[in-house]
């Protein structure tokens, strides 16, 4: 594997990046919900296809490496369910008064998000010359993974707070509500 970002490996079921209508299905491919999606674990050739950055509206997944009293920062990595080329990241932040709806005055970052988290939210605008402005504020947006301290995943239990599935310890966190609930 090529860390370049020329060669990527697919997932079975993951969408290839760039699928378009004159992109034509091949072997070890499939099509659902108007997306070739790749059948077998495989590398799939992306010299020529060319990154869609998120727009307002774009559901993204992406994991926390900064935080701060007042905004927790992402690195974007999937955007409406199309994993981005390794290296092809984009920067989110997610601002306290962006974190829910109720309560806005009393979020604080430090119990919603931790570093390493893994987040899904909405994009709400376009922000700065470096960063898209994200939120959080529905219930199937927040985090939906999470390594405890003791450095094992975690499970939501309610959506503010996640268990450790090794020690049982509870840790706060603005959980995302689990698909299909």
């Amino acid at each position: 594997m090529s860390l370049s970002g020329v060669d990527s490996i697919y997932l079975p079921g993951q969408p290839i990046f760039g699928s378009k209508p004159s992109i034509k299905q091949g072997n070890g491919t499939y099509s659902r919900d108007g997306l070739i999606r790749a059948s077998l674990l495989g590398k799939v050739d992306l010299a020529r296809s060319r990154v869609h950055p998120p727009t307002t509206s774009s559901t993204v997944i992406g994991h926390v490496i900064r935080l701060s009293p007042l905004q927790a920062t992402i690195a974007i990595s999937v955007v409406d369910g199309l994993a981005l080329p390794p290296g092809e990241d984009f920067t989110g932040v997610i601002r306290t008064q962006d974190v829910r709806l109720t309560e806005k005055d009393k979020v604080k970052i430090g119990d919603c998000f931790r570093g390493g988290d893994v987040v899904r939210g909405v994009v709400i605008s376009l922000g700065d010359a470096r960063s898209y402005y994200i939120t959080t504020a529905r219930n199937d947006l927040g985090v939906i993974f999470a390594e405890s301290e003791a450095g094992a995943s975690m499970f939501p239990i309610s959506w503010q707070e996640m268990r450790c599935s090794k020690t049982g310890s509870i840790e706060k966190r603005k959980c995302a509500k689990p698909d299909g609930l």
